[in-house]
């Protein structure tokens, strides 16, 4: 990488910095390492040890790297209740490296407080437009408005009737044996809608299914999650969620996802079983006990427990690749990879 690009790459981290302070965001830096993860079994993890020193009862101990720092932040959310920003290294392994993918890269993962997917989408048009992208308003397209677009189905009306699989051969798809509705869709999405989405205008994909399994709160109709994912000019860059505060809906999905993770990784993890506990109290149910709990004339208690919030994980190399006009992430890395 030359000169010049660094420096436009460190302006660029520059300003990230500038816009969320300037709104009034906590910036945080969390471990690179952990002893457990949040169960996702569309990627694979780095594992590492820590050897322990002579004399210790326990000789090494297992640890993995963050594919993301969401695991540290919501714990901090819970505890401070503040809007945070983070911007640091993570780790994806079982991908090819080359023009939009590198094992190690850098992520910004930012967290609003009160807010919802819709508030961030907003959120985000604001960051790239302060960062100079020539195209920062976004166009709007629900998944269901994708795939009839694109696909040239109704998704949810495929997905109730068994059809997906019928619907990706119509659309020249081999369909290996054994796979289930999510598999089926996002093999569609892949070939068939994802390379559609090409273009100046950036485009965000809002409103998931709720069948492909995530942290994202469910919609009233059951039908989808609060979810939305940036892409320009056809490549992925940032994805989004109302964050899931029901403790229960936690627990189930952690149960679930880490239980399939262990069939399926190659490289299995840690999962703390207890992770959920920290959604215990919300900020509805925070709000509605606090007045009554504090005596008249002292300080009031600081609420404590998951808040209200969306969360957007954003790709650093490839903001920058968009913002300097590069057509692979290798060339605005300082050392790629391979």
């Amino acid at each position: 990488m030359d000169t010049e690009l660094l420096r436009e790459r460190a302006l660029i981290f520059r300003n990230i910095r500038r816009f969320f302070d300037e709104r009034n965001y906590l910036e945080v830096d969390t471990p690179l390492l952990s002893p457990s993860l949040i169960p996702e079994t569309c990627l694979e993890v780095f594992e590492t040890r820590r050897i322990m020193p002579p004399g210790s009862r326990q000789k090494e101990k297992a640890y993995w790297l963050v594919p993301s720092p969401e695991v540290w932040m919501k714990k901090l959310l819970a505890k401070n209740r503040q809007s945070l920003y983070q911007i640091c290294h993570c780790f994806r392994n079982g991908e090819s490296s080359g023009r939009l993918h590198s094992p190690e890269f850098a992520m910004l993962e930012y967290y609003t407080v009160g807010a919802d997917y819709m508030d961030s989408l907003k959120l985000t048009e604001e960051l790239l437009g302060f960062l100079g992208f020539p195209h920062p308003a976004f166009r709007r397209l629900s998944m269901a408005e994708a795939f009839a677009e694109y696909a040239g189905f109704d998704l949810y009306g495929s997905a109730a009737q068994g059809s997906m699989e019928e619907e990706g051969r119509r659309l020249g798809l081999e369909i290996p044996p054994g796979l289930g509705t999510p598999e089926i869709y996002d093999l569609i999405f892949i070939h068939a809608v994802e390379p559609r989405l090409r273009g100046e205008q950036p485009v965000a994909l809002l409103d998931y299914p709720a069948f492909v399994p995530c942290l994202a709160k469910k919609s009233g109709t059951g039908n989808t999650v609060e979810r939305w994912e940036l892409y320009i000019n056809g490549v992925e860059l940032a994805n989004c969620y109302t964050e899931e505060t029901d403790p229960d809906e936690v627990r189930r999905y952690f149960a679930a996802e880490g239980e399939a993770k262990r069939k399926t990784a190659l490289v299995p993890h840690a999962v703390d079983p207890a992770y959920w506990q920290i959604f215990k109290n919300t900020q509805a149910e925070q709000s509605a006990e606090l007045p009554n709990m504090q005596p008249e004339g002292l300080p009031k208690r600081k609420p404590e427990g998951f808040p209200q919030c969306s969360g957007v994980a954003m790709g650093l190399d490839r903001l920058v690749m968009a913002l300097t006009g590069r057509s692979s992430i290798d060339g605005v890395l300082p050392f790629p990879m391979d």
